[in-house]
């Protein structure tokens, strides 16, 4: 059994309102399955059809005389929608992204994302981290990803940045080793789940005898209904010496 399959996506725009006509001209992917990279990842530059607008183009640096021979969204929908397949999608603030891809697919008649497939990256770093910064760069910068390679914004990656954070938020990069191929578990109807749990260590007591002394005469001073004798050792339990 494949596991649980994941897309991290991010895609680069002509603008920020496909409403008004704005185009994907960026698209990069990165697959995890059970939360870890498989090395598969999904990257492509789109031609728009439509010119770039300033505040997009200094964001993420890519003109309209770079996309002019990349390929327009109809030509690399079925190869992207066969990538997609029925993952899940991780998407930092995800309803821009998918608005965006369903404003494409309704283009080419693909059918549209739904946002019951979606893990919102966004929202799910604000209830882990309420009245923080959450965007990428803050993630990045809180959790000790290197991001000094994001000079600008980058479909494939951010889509890699953000698989990282993903872990991160899950629990961080420890929750991998659970994941490896190891040995079946028996799993007995009915019962609790096995959790494993680090050995506490042994502290051996620092007591002197004389403050042991002491602490019994005060326990003895309390009389027969003091609580202390509950937790005292009974002298039918204990080995001979």
């Amino acid at each position: 059994m494949q596991g649980l399959r994941e897309i991290v996506l991010d895609t680069e725009t002509t603008g920020t309102d496909h409403a008004t006509g704005d185009r994907i001209v960026e698209i990069g992917c990165v697959e995890l399955v059970n939360h870890v990279r498989t090395g598969r990842i999904h990257h492509v530059h789109i031609n728009p059809q439509r010119v770039m607008s300033q505040g997009a183009y200094e964001v993420h640096g890519l003109s309209d005389a770079f996309l002019a021979d990349k390929p327009v969204f109809a030509a690399i929908a079925e190869e992207l929608c066969a990538f997609f397949g029925d993952a899940r999608f991780v998407i930092h603030n995800a309803s821009f992204d998918v608005g965006f891809l369903n404003a494409e697919f309704r283009r080419t008649g693909h059918p549209p994302i739904g946002m019951d497939r979606v893990v919102d990256t966004l929202a799910l770093a604000r209830r882990r981290h309420p009245n923080a910064p959450n965007s990428l760069d803050a993630l990045c910068a809180r959790y000790g990803i290197d991001n000094a390679k994001r000079t600008k914004h980058g479909a494939l990656l951010d889509a890699e940045l953000l698989a990282d954070v993903y872990i991160e938020l899950l629990g961080g990069r420890q929750a991998d080793l659970g994941l490896a191929v190891s040995a079946p578990v028996l799993v007995i109807p009915g019962a609790a789940p096995f959790q494993e749990r680090q050995r506490a260590r042994v502290v051996e007591s620092r007591l002197t005898e004389a403050e042991r002394a002491a602490h019994a005469r005060l326990v003895e001073s309390l009389g027969t209904g003091a609580v202390w004798l509950d937790y005292a050792p009974k002298p039918e339990l204990q080995l001979a010496g």
